[in-house]
C-alpha cells in the first residue's frame, strides 16, 4: 500500500510540485492544505503517514501547526519546506519534532530522500 501524504504550503504552485513527484514515485497525496489551521484539522480527518509542512504561512505557521500536531500525535512524521535563509527557523522545527527538512527550490531525489528515510 502506497504511503499517504498531506502537502501543507501556502503556495499552490508548490503543492502541485511536491505533489507531482511524489505520485510520480508511487505515493498517495491525501490532502493537500494551505496554512497551519487546515494542516491540523486534515492531519486528525486523514491521519497520513507523512506530513510535508512550509515553514512561513498565513494564519498560522508551520512550526506552531507541527507543535500542535505533535501534541496529539507524537508519533507524527513532520518534514518542514523552507526556502533558503531560514536556518533558525528549521533549528526550532528539529528541536519541535521535525523529522527532516527541504529546501526549497525543491529538488526532486532529495524530496524523495526525507521521505523515504522518515518512512522507513
Amino acid at each position: 500500500m502506497a504511503h499517504r501524504i498531506l502537502i501543507v504550503d501556502d503556495a499552490a504552485f508548490m503543492r502541485m510540485m511536491i505533489k507531482d513527484i511524489l505520485t510520480k514515485n508511487g505515493f498517495e497525496v491525501v490532502g493537500e492544505a494551505e496554512n497551519g489551521q487546515l494542516a491540523i484539522e486534515k492531519f486528525k480527518e486523514l491521519q497520513p503517514d507523512l506530513v510535508t509542512m512550509d515553514i512561513t504561512m498565513p494564519e498560522m505557521d508551520g512550526i506552531t501547526a507541527l507543535k500542535e500536531i505533535k501534541s496529539f500525535s507524537p508519533g507524527a512524521k513532520i518534514i518542514m519546506c523552507s526556502a533558503m535563509g531560514q536556518q533558525a527557523m528549521v533549528i526550532d522545527a528539529i528541536q519541535a519534532g521535525a523529522k527532516d527538512f527541504i529546501v526549497k527550490p525543491f529538488q526532486a531525489d532529495r524530496v524523495l530522500e526525507a521521505i523515504n528515510k522518515t518512512l522507513s
